[in-house]
């Protein structure tokens, strides 16, 4: 597995996983057109080959101080091997702000364990986020100062989506 920039050239690719991973929550054609052209948003691809096995976007909030990880997904041929794992932490690093957030349903267990052994809390409940109307978490991590160690633990088998 690769981690590198993803471009609109990979828009194709980031519809078939967006519907893989999320199905009915995928994002529009117009939603994957603006992760991939919005020049502040970080966007890393995870790649097998020739194969795109997994997306990060995280939209640097600069003047409020944050940033927002927009979507982790790994196709599901691939979880449980650390590829979200991998991907989230390469787009934290890219961010370079003190706060990150994300939203992630309660009912992904997996993904959310992972969200918390990677520093996650969740801070709050966003009601019938999704459109199923389940709730949305709302997850936020603190980053270390630059040039204060991280810490992450890495229990075997966790990866998000």
């Amino acid at each position: 597995m690769e981690i590198m920039r993803a471009s609109i050239r990979d828009l194709g690719p980031l519809g078939r996983l967006e519907r893989a991973c999320f199905d009915q929550d995928a994002w529009s054609f117009l939603d994957l057109v603006a992760v991939l052209t919005v020049p502040t948003v970080v966007r890393l691809k995870a790649m097998d080959g020739n194969e795109m096995i997994g997306f990060v976007a995280g939209d640097p909030r600069s003047s409020l101080g944050w940033a927002w990880i927009a979507t982790v997904g790994v196709h599901p041929r691939f979880r449980r091997k650390g590829t979200g794992r991998a991907l989230l932490r390469a787009c934290e690093a890219r961010l370079s702000l003190p706060l990150i957030k994300l939203t992630v349903r309660p009912s992904n267990t997996t993904a959310v364990a992972m969200y918390e052994s990677e520093g996650y809390e969740t801070i709050d409940v966003w009601e019938r986020y999704y459109r199923d109307g389940e709730d949305g978490a709302v997850m936020q991590k603190e980053m270390p100062a630059a040039g204060a160690p991280a810490t992450h633990s890495d229990p075997a088998g966790t990866q998000a989506t």
